[in-house]
Formats: C-alpha cells, structure tokens, sequence
C-alpha cells in the first residue's frame, strides 16, 4: 500500500518539475490591431443592400488610447 502512495508522490513531483513554461508574451498594443483608416484619393464604395466589406474606408473610429487598470478586484 506504501508503495503506491509513494509512487503516486513521485510521480506528481516529476510531472511538475517537467512540465514546460509558459512563454513571456507582451500586452498588445494599438499597432496589433487592424482597423479601418481614412486616406485621401482612396476610391469610396457605394453599396446596395446588405453585403460584407473586407476594407472599409472609415471617417472616425472612436477613441484609440490604453489605460492600465490599477483598481484591484475581490476584498
């Protein structure tokens, strides 16, 4: 009986020390994002009814800036 709660103990120590590690990836940033942008001489579609534009030429789009968050959630 010993012998298999040991074996169970050693073999959950081993698969910890050898699982692998996450990768350190950075936030995103607004250059990560693809969206639509207004260019002076770009051609202006005009659509009938209801279709789906892969590149659309957009006058605004809202406000574009990053904030941290510093408020901490729980009690």
């Amino acid at each position: 009986m010993w012998v298999y709660v040991f074996v169970l103990i050693l073999s959950i120590a081993i698969s910890i020390a050898m699982r692998p590690k996450p990768q350190s990836t950075k936030p995103p940033s607004l250059a990560d994002f693809s969206v639509p942008t207004a260019e002076e001489g770009r051609e202006v579609m005009v659509i009938f009814g209801e279709v789906w534009v892969d590149d659309p030429n957009v006058l605004a789009y809202g406000d574009l800036r990053t904030t941290p968050i510093k408020a901490s959630g729980g009690k």
